[in-house]
């Protein structure tokens, strides 16, 4: 329920009250009580997530002057949080909060906040977050998957072998036969597609705003693993790998890029995408993980 509109009930309910004797009072204040606890979404409620798994937290009442997320000056915070959607709630403001964490764990959101005017966040309820692993506690790695053979099915496995050959025979006529209607060489003027190739689409969809904020996560996630990988960082938590990033002469870019995109829609610099495609002009499309 909008501020202003609870505001007039609860000025109305009031008046009754004074006008109806103690029963109307009564149940003025009861009315009253029962507005409050519905426009009022409470923080002190745990909620969850996986580690790399976006969320989000919509409609949060919280005191105070407006609030904004603090820069990530420390690459070890292991959450990144943006605000979507700021409203004001009377004395107090109404937020819309988007959050990933890379690490798992509980964590307060409010922790990772500050006031537009500079004021104290002293006060604030805690809004906790738990980031869940996607594996269990102790392993490191998926299990290991077991083959097993097909059970018989009657004729399934002829039918099966029929088709094979068939399908043997179907690829020699088309390489063979098919040959001398093609030109030898359809492809031979169109060079291979490189990692840039690949990510500029993506890349521009999300500078023009088509990118949902999801699909901007996955991106984020994807150019991240490409690096740690490059750099031979997997073994490391994704904090301090992203600290070690930072430091890179190529992938510290990258990340300052990134941050100014996704992080600080509202910067004035721009993000130039000839710059950001640079360092993969020259790497194989499918160098970038699945």
């Amino acid at each position: 329920m909008p501020a202003e509109p609870a505001k007039h009930v609860r000025q109305k309910l009031r008046f009754a009250a004074t006008q109806r004797g103690s029963l109307g009072r009564a149940i003025g204040l009861c009315l009253l009580a029962t507005l409050v606890s519905m426009e009022t979404v409470h923080a002190d409620e745990t909620r969850t997530a996986t580690v790399g798994m976006s969320d989000r937290i919509e409609q949060l009442v919280l005191p105070g002057s407006e609030l904004e997320v603090k820069p990530r000056d420390d690459d070890r915070i292991p959450i990144v949080i943006r605000i979507t959607g700021s409203f004001p709630h009377g004395t107090e403001h109404r937020y819309d909060i988007v959050y990933y964490g890379l690490e798992p764990g509980k964590f307060d959101l409010t922790d990772y906040l500050k006031r537009k005017d500079g004021s104290s966040t002293e006060g604030l309820p805690e809004v906790v977050v738990e980031i869940k692993p996607v594996l269990a506690p102790g392993q490191i790695r998926p299990n290991r998957l077991q083959s097993k053979s097909a059970p018989f099915l009657g004729g399934y496995r002829i039918l099966l072998l029929v088709a094979a050959i068939v399908w043997v025979v179907g690829l020699i006529a088309l390489l063979f036969v098919g040959r001398g209607n093609k030109p030898a060489a359809d492809d031979a003027d169109q060079p291979p597609l490189t990692l840039a190739d690949r990510l500029r689409p993506s890349i521009e969809d999300a500078i023009a705003g088509k990118l949902t904020q999801s699909q901007q996560a996955e991106l984020e996630r994807l150019l991240l693993a490409f690096w740690r990988k490059r750099l031979n960082l997997e073994e490391m938590k994704a904090a301090e790998a992203i600290g070690v990033l930072r430091d890179h002469e190529e992938a510290g870019g990258l990340l300052r890029q990134l941050e100014l995109w996704l992080h600080r829609p509202d910067h004035d610099d721009s993000v130039n995408v000839a710059d950001l495609l640079k360092p993969y002009q020259d790497i194989p499309a499918d160098a970038l993980p699945a």
